[in-house]
């Protein structure tokens, strides 16, 4: 026994372990944080090259590559990847990385229960991608999963679904506890929870989000699951129960889920836009809230995904005005980013450059929600490619381009190297075009009445098609430059100073770069 604890101490002040066993036992917030980036990358261009085959079957009408069959795995597969296993572990993994470094924490609260959040996400998509070999094929019911389509009529591997939905919620519990529990007990001394950094205060209200919504996903596939095997009727009309049930109960867990794909990268780039302004963030308490009212009005939404259920006039009434209302907290954060910028000293580096197309495009998805919010014109725009343009407006520059910034931003920090300029701003200007030409024509076909979730098309869609598989492409090549920079940068480079932006501002920037094994083993003093 004190050999071991021995060895421990030893391993404590001398850096991490070596070899294999390092990752698999480690629990040092930077190594989870640098897995889950890793991990979250990797699902990024599973799910991505699933959105190739999609976009390559679309590139003209008619049947050229896949079955319909597997065009509906291919849709629902690559949402629920993007969704669960890109955008929220990248999060996931910025979290761990930068919160114990921002509030001056030795580490996360819980660093056992952060290794096995961690070591649970790659079973649990394991489960998921192996349904693409069973009999019957992957889920192919889209990534809201709707019953009947997922209980009646989906295939075998439905069940195998289920399980890796509970993985993943686990996974997300555990890591929104572990943030909670950092940053209300492990701040340094003098930081009030006013003086905290945006990142982590968007980190803060997220977490409480993820504790609120995952059991509320975690009922409604059990829901499904006793459905398919134990002869309840929850979703099922001719036992007595209802289909549009199942929409009320997904979608109360699904709009909050959108904010937590979103709320951190406001964060981010609240810290970005300042650092590249040379100034302070302007109206920094007024984030704070809109934050908070952001994330409390989510769940006052849900049911804007379903006015053409059928639902009372009131009901539509309520969640058209509810909708309309939480764009104001999210325009007040606008408003914040641009004022911030407004005669500051500014320089375009690649997270600027990243950050100010989010702050526009994003803005533009904003503008689409807004259509989508008013009731009667969402009889129109309900189920076609409309919706897919303005959610991907959202997620695609919102929560990708703002996960792109914090990598650029902070990878001086985790390196200690400085990446090619050259190369991330031409990383940002394909993504950037490419991005617009993907989705842009996307509005046109959906106010043209072209339906989602098909593999087949009129004619008179073609063009938009075309353009639209184009960008795609090209948005997708364009990730194996970011993969070569990151990789690049690792290896070597410039050296990085402890501060590389000279606007930035934070405890992270105190610590040497690349950062050392163990940080703030004495807290630091905030003034």
């Amino acid at each position: 026994m004190s050999a071991v604890a021995d060895t421990h101490t030893q391993d404590h002040h001398h850096g991490p372990a070596k070899g294999i066993s390092r990752w698999l036992l480690t629990t040092n917030h930077k190594d989870i944080g640098s897995m889950y980036l890793i991990f979250s990358f990797t699902m990024f261009l599973l799910g991505g090259s699933m959105a190739m085959v999609i976009r390559a079957e679309l590139f003209q009408p008619g049947l050229q590559i896949v079955e319909p069959e597997f065009f509906n795995q291919m849709t629902t597969m690559h949402g629920l990847i993007m969704v669960f296993g890109a955008v929220m572990p990248a999060f996931v993994g910025l979290a761990n990385w930068m919160l114990p470094l921002m509030v001056g924490a030795p580490d996360m609260a819980l660093p056992r229960m952060n290794n096995w959040s961690f070591w649970l996400l790659p079973c649990a998509f394991l489960i998921l991608v192996s349904t693409l070999f069973m009999q019957g094929g992957a889920p192919d019911f889209g990534w809201t999963f709707y019953a009947p389509l997922s209980t009646t009529y989906g295939p075998p591997s439905t069940t195998f679904f289920i399980f890796a939905v509970h993985i993943m919620g686990v996974s997300s519990i555990m890591g929104a506890i572990n943030v909670i529990a950092t940053i209300l007990n492990m701040r340094a001394p003098g930081m009030t929870l006013m003086k905290m950094p945006l990142f982590v205060w968007t980190w803060l209200i997220t977490a409480f989000l993820l504790i609120a919504v995952m059991p509320v996903l975690a009922g409604v596939v059990t829901m499904m699951l006793m459905d398919i095997h134990f002869g309840t009727s929850f979703f099922d009309a001719s036992g007595g129960g209802d289909p549009v049930l199942f929409q009320h109960v997904f979608w109360f867990f699904g709009h909050p889920e959108v904010y937590i794909m979103i709320l951190p990268a406001f964060g981010a780039i609240s810290h970005i836009v300042a650092a590249f302004s040379r100034k302070p963030l302007f109206g920094y308490a007024s984030m704070v809230y809109a934050v908070g009212a952001i994330a409390i009005m989510s769940f006052m939404v849900w049911a804007h995904h379903m006015f053409t259920v059928g639902m009372p006039l009131a009901g539509q009434l309520f969640f058209m005005y509810a909708t309309m209302l939480i764009a104001v907290p999210t325009g007040v954060k606008v408003f914040n980013w641009v004022t911030t910028m407004f005669r500051g000293s500014l320089s375009f580096e690649a997270p600027m450059l990243f950050s100010v197309a989010f702050i526009i495009l994003f803005t533009i998805g904003g503008f689409s929600g807004l259509m989508l919010a008013i009731a009667p014109a969402d009889f129109q725009y309900h189920d076609t490619y409309f919706v897919v343009a303005h959610f991907h407006y959202v997620l695609v520059p919102g929560a990708i381009f703002g996960i792109f910034a914090s990598a650029y931003f902070w990878l001086p920090k985790w390196t200690g190297h400085m990446y090619d300029e050259t190369l991330a701003k031409t990383h940002f200007w394909l993504s950037f075009i490419g991005m617009n030409l993907a989705f842009f024509p996307m509005h046109f076909l959906g106010l043209a009445g072209m339906p989602r979730r098909i593999p087949d098309y009129a004619l008179q869609f073609t063009d938009f098609n075309m353009i639209s598989s184009i960008g795609a492409f090209m948005f997708g090549a364009t990730q194996l430059l970011f993969l070569f920079i990151v990789v690049k940068c690792a290896r070597g480079g410039k050296k990085a100073p402890a501060k590389p932006w000279d606007g930035a501002e934070g405890l992270e920037w105190t610590v040497p770069s690349p950062a050392p094994y163990h940080t703030f083993s004495t807290p630091p003093e905030v003034k």
